[in-house]
């Protein structure tokens, strides 16, 4: 699924990075480009099995073919956002041998990565964005180095070592893109088509987990027969009210929902700011009908986490918006009056289950250590883990709670975990990075931007869609699930550009400007 972007009409601020595409190629670019086309063909024939490497050269010579289309940084975006939403996490690799497995992801970030670097020494019209958040994404990663350094001797002891700098390095991969993202994010237009890409695939997604839901087959499983990928692991099977929880493109059920969840604040600002259909009323259907498949994800999932971050978001819109709140809440006693009727067993699991407050602790009391089946089981020893290294905790990628060399029981909970490897400290730096740019959003939606509704609005969305996701950091390892995180930052990156980039945060800085020049 491409980003869509809507028409808009020609400024000073939009991109320069395409060329004149009547322009002849050079002779000297056409000689690379074939020089560059067969070391691929050669790669391909002598590494690849012979069906993934017809594969490979099928797809370089579409490359080739649609180059002024596939080589443009919105285009870059578009496939970035297309493998996050799509393509399973360690499900799939290219078919390359190498010491690790070269997931379609890797492959994405390391080129706009290095894309990226070469605009930025090369172009003269590509200038660094600001990105807003750097000082708590560094408090984080700073966390995690200083948990690796304090905790240095006993990890080589334990040959942990090479896992935990694996750890730090895969950490720094994720964030990049942030990064990348938000260099993309140059124009008021690419963010739009952002929010449009991520709305319409994630609908588009809940469409499949429903008919997984009801059928038992995961398309996003099958991906290898069309395309030249190697199939890392089997299919999975999680069953609850009656039937089967639905994949889909996410690791796990839990990871599903809460993705699901995170993408419907970005629908309903949608439904009121967004460019089509540009009658106000039939936006407001088709972004409503867009919800509603959502929430079918949602219930397609069956987690219980979901209806959690579902009463954080409606309850935090409640708080600082109460015209919206109020209206949404109003809007979704008819859905859950039919989910009651249609769907009892769901309905039961999900919302009922909260009422029966014994039952609910109960069953998060059983079989402590085995795949966080009981959170508040393992919360105990998990704490006298803790009092041990109470500070630095064991380094992160010290805890390995699958596979053969697995040494640590799942905990269900990303709060937990992070205390466990990386203590007290690492504790404060998950809290910087999550809480500090949520709050950040909020304060621009009421102040900076509060004469200015469509990107006040955008911000609350935002910020509402992170206060989603750090209330499920509570109940699952949501670091280790890559979809969720991935979307957390693209929020991030469409944040940061609200704050440095948005006309209110420039005519804000103009003000500041001006006001400095009349003081001196």
């Amino acid at each position: 699924m491409s980003i869509s972007l809507p028409p808009q009409r020609s400024s000073p601020d939009i991109e320069r990075d395409e060329s004149d595409t009547r322009a002849p190629i050079p002779v000297r670019r056409q000689i690379v480009a074939a020089l560059i086309v067969a070391a691929i063909g050669f790669a391909a024939i002598l590494l690849l099995p012979p069906l993934a490497a017809a594969g490979m050269l099928v797809f370089v010579s579409i490359l080739y073919l649609a180059r002024r289309l596939v080589f443009t940084w919105v285009a870059g975006l578009t496939m970035l956002v297309a493998v996050i939403m799509f393509i399973p996490v360690r499900r799939y690799a290219v078919p390359i041998p190498l010491p690790f497995e070269l997931e379609p992801y890797r492959i994405m970030l390391v080129l706009l990565v290095l894309a990226l670097v070469a605009a930025l020494l090369l172009d003269r019209n590509r200038v660094w964005q600001p990105v807003a958040f750097g000082w708590p994404i560094g408090i984080f990663v700073a966390s995690l180095v200083i948990s690796i350094v304090a905790n240095g001797t006993s990890l080589v002891e334990d040959g942990l070592a090479s896992s935990a700098v694996g750890a730090l390095i895969n950490v720094l991969l994720l964030l990049s893109t942030f990064y990348i993202v938000r260099q993309l994010l140059t124009t008021e237009r690419i963010v739009t088509g952002l929010l449009l890409g991520l709305v319409w695939s994630g609908v588009a997604v809940a469409v499949m987990a429903m008919f997984e839901r009801a059928t038992r087959v995961n398309l996003f499983w099958r991906l290898n027969t069309i395309l030249p990928l190697e199939l890392l692991t089997d299919e999975s099977e999680s069953f609850r009210a009656g039937g089967y929880r639905a994949y889909a493109s996410s690791q796990h059920p839990i990871a599903l929902s809460v993705m699901f969840c995170m993408l419907i604040p970005l629908a309903i600002y949608l439904a009121r700011y967004g460019k089509r259909p540009m009658n106000e009323i039939s936006r407001r259907i088709v972004y409503g009908a867009a919800v509603l498949v959502l929430l079918g994800g949602v219930l397609s999932a069956v987690s219980r986490t979901a209806v959690i971050v579902l009463g954080v978001m409606l309850l935090l819109t409640i708080v600082l918006r109460p015209n919206l709140g109020i209206a949404l809440l109003l809007l979704a006693v008819p859905g859950l009056l039919v989910g009651l009727v249609a769907l009892p067993k769901v309905f039961d699991t999900l919302v009922l289950s909260f009422l029966d407050i014994d039952g609910l602790i109960a069953s998060q009391q059983t079989s402590p250590g085995w795949g966080g089946a009981g959170r508040l089981a393992d919360l105990g020893p998990a704490m006298a883990e803790a009092q041990m290294s109470p500070f630095f905790g064991t380094g992160i990628g010290s805890r390995i709670v699958v596979g053969d060399d697995s040494n640590a029981f799942i905990l269900d909970n990303q709060v937990l975990g992070t205390l466990l490897e990386t203590g007290a400290v690492g504790v404060l730096g998950l809290a910087v990075f999550t809480l500090a740019p949520a709050s950040m959003l909020l304060r621009f939606a009421f102040t900076t931007s509060k004469d200015d509704t469509r990107f006040a609005l955008l911000a609350f969305a935002v910020a509402v869609s992170m206060s989603g996701y750090i209330a499920a950091l509570f109940f699952y390892d949501a670091f280790g699930f890559y979809q969720t995180f991935f979307i957390w930052c693209l929020l991030l990156a469409i944040g940061a550009w609200l704050l440095t980039a948005s006309p209110p945060a420039l005519t804000a800085r103009s003000a500041v400007s001006r006001s400095r020049s009349v003081n001196v």
